[in-house]
């Protein structure tokens, strides 16, 4: 859990500082707003006082219409107030979910397996909502606090001193009551906040495997697992509501406490002829005037707690640096020509004893094929992901004709290399939209010429709406073969001189899998390729065995059938399963 910290006002501050002109009118407004509210009992009072003794009709309709018009432009100008107060809040929650959004580009892949999607996505719609209502509703109830009590006091403590204390007396006790619940608010709220994260997770990954709850015949686990975090949310907020039951009744309780002190001592004064009949009626006025901000501050604190957690929590995401940068001095590449050059690179993901890579070396020429084979585990997918820089690798490990990556801008970097993963990953979009993907101005010539290279133009077409096919949440209408030719064209439309495929044809035939390759061979790029298919591994140029992170074999197809070892082994095991299927 996210232990909700102090140092919020100053976050807070940075938030709205850009928008100080829109606070200062809106404070500005408050201020006349007060002003005007402390001198409407006033008027009331002299009309009063004068009709005690003798006040004509003109005079009385003087003050009714002065008093009116004093509340009518009290109403306007609190509304614009409010307008400008809570679009402060509304700008400011904007301006976060942009800043979270594009945080959330710059971060490592590796962060996002590591959190739950939920808890991201709770931090970035709840969370944000939090703050917005703290920089809104609550920046205008503390202001509207203090000055309803800088103004008002004086006024009243000029009419009688002693009505005013005995009134107020019991104030005290209320702001010790929001000392005392302070932090048991705020930790009740982050819990919540929690649970409400962890069941935004569960929901999201159970909508995406949805499937395999079903194959499985899980439906009742999960209603399991859901109806115990449910059922913690529930008493986590009962909690929270219990507190706050206990507590804003008091507050509005001890308001009102000092409205009977006023009417008992007050009639008590006008009888001994210390008090008129106009500061009594604008000392009740003043009173009730401090009920309400009195008694809403037991929700302002609520919007406090809140967002001060919700603050802790978004700040918290937003201090998450980046394992993988530009470096201070990043070069660019106006030109690449396509030569790899992998020394002595090692890699252990955080948190494993075993390095996942141990020692690589080897060297791919501009325009060769290199096809990179071994069992399950072998480290074929993280040397394509250090590969591009998709994991923090040390420098001088990985060198682009000649060049350090990790000295390369990272922008000029991936434009260099088209990097097809091994999850083909689409858009809930159309097939043309996710084809062109990499470059969102390319033409449906391009679009289509991509799809011819991965063999897949000729199944689109039979598609009723063709290329603007909507393929689904995660391509969910297409082929586990179509879905890997799809994003094997959005990899080829960029053009990129390198081209990386992490076992970017395991849905594929083998048949159309070597055509495939035949085309890319035609293509004159460099390619490096992960496959179980070692039928493909016969047209490339070079083929790189890896077992146990560690290269094991390197040689042409015809050299490795013909030495014993892993390639061999593998290459019998791949025979006899063609000869079964």
């Amino acid at each position: 859990m996210i232990k909700p910290h102090r140092g919020g006002i100053q976050h807070l501050l940075r938030y709205v500082q850009p928008y100080w002109r829109q606070e200062l009118v809106g404070i500005t407004a408050l201020v006349i707003v007060n002003f005007l509210g402390v001198g409407i009992p006033l008027l009331l009072r002299r009309a009063i006082n004068q009709l005690e003794t003798a006040l004509e009709g003109g005079a009385l309709w003087r003050y009714g219409l002065a008093i009116i018009g004093l509340a009518s432009l009290m109403w306007a100008i609190r509304m614009v107030s409010r307008l400008v107060l809570f679009g402060v809040g509304r700008q400011v929650e904007f301006d976060l979910k942009q800043k979270l959004f594009e945080h959330f580009l710059r971060l490592d892949q590796h962060y996002f397996s590591q959190h739950p999607p939920g808890e991201l996505i709770s931090r970035a719609t709840s969370d944000v909502d939090n703050v917005r209502r703290l920089v809104g509703f609550s920046v205008l109830s503390l202001v509207n606090t203090v000055l309803a009590y800088g103004l008002t006091l004086p006024v009243m403590l000029s009419i009688s001193v002693s009505l005013t204390l005995a009134a107020l007396a019991v104030y005290p006790f209320l702001f010790l009551m929001v000392y005392a619940f302070g932090d048991t608010l705020r930790l009740q709220q982050a819990r919540v906040q929690e649970r409400l994260a962890e069941l935004s997770d569960l929901i999201q990954e159970d909508m995406s495997g949805m499937a395999l709850i079903k194959i499985y015949a899980q439906e009742a686990v999960e209603q399991q697992g859901f109806a115990q975090l449910n059922q913690e949310l529930r008493q986590d907020n009962l909690a929270l509501a219990r507190t706050r039951s206990l507590l804003f009744p008091l507050f509005g309780g001890i308001a009102s406490v000092s409205l009977l002190v006023l009417l008992w001592l007050g009639s008590q004064a006008m009888e001994a002829q210390t008090l008129t009949l106009g500061g009594f009626v604008a000392l009740l006025l003043y009173v009730e005037r401090l009920v309400f901000p009195t008694a809403l501050l037991g929700f302002t604190i609520t919007a406090l707690q809140r967002g001060q957690v919700s603050i802790a929590r978004v700040e918290s995401l937003l201090q998450e640096v980046p394992l993988i940068q530009d470096s201070p001095n990043a070069v660019s590449l106006p030109q690449v020509r396509g030569q790899l050059t992998v020394q002595h690179l090692s890699y252990t993901y955080p948190g494993q004893s075993q390095p996942a890579l141990r020692d690589v070396s080897f060297t791919v020429q501009p325009g060769e094929t290199l096809v990179v084979v071994g069992p399950v585990g072998a480290g074929k997918s993280t040397l394509m992901q250090a590969l591009c820089r998709l994991l923090p690798i040390a420098a001088g490990q990985v060198f682009l004709d000649g060049q350090d990556i990790t000295q390369i801008a990272l922008a000029d970097l991936r434009r260099a290399l088209a990097y097809v993963p091994q999850e083909s990953f689409l858009f809930s979009t159309t097939l043309a939209d996710n084809i062109r993907y990499g470059d969102p101005e390319a033409d449906m010539g391009r679009v289509e010429g991509a799809a011819v290279q991965a063999q897949i133009h000729g199944e689109i077409l039979t598609f009723p709406q063709q290329y603007e096919t909507l393929v689904g949440e995660r391509g969910i209408t297409l082929s586990g073969g179509q879905r890997q030719r799809t994003a094997l064209a959005r990899g080829l439309l960029v053009q990129a001189p390198i081209l990386l495929l992490d076992d970017a044809l395991a849905s594929v035939d083998s048949q159309t899998a070597q055509g495939i390759i035949q085309s890319l061979a035609a293509l004159d790029n460099t390619v490096i390729l992960v496959t179980h298919q070692l039928g493909v591994a016969a047209l490339a140029d070079r083929v790189l065995v890896l077992s146990q992170g560690r290269v094991v074999q390197s040689g042409t197809h015809l050299e490795l059938v013909q030495q014993p070892g892993l390639y061999q082994e593998l290459w019998q095991t791949y025979q006899l399963e063609q000869q079964f299927t």
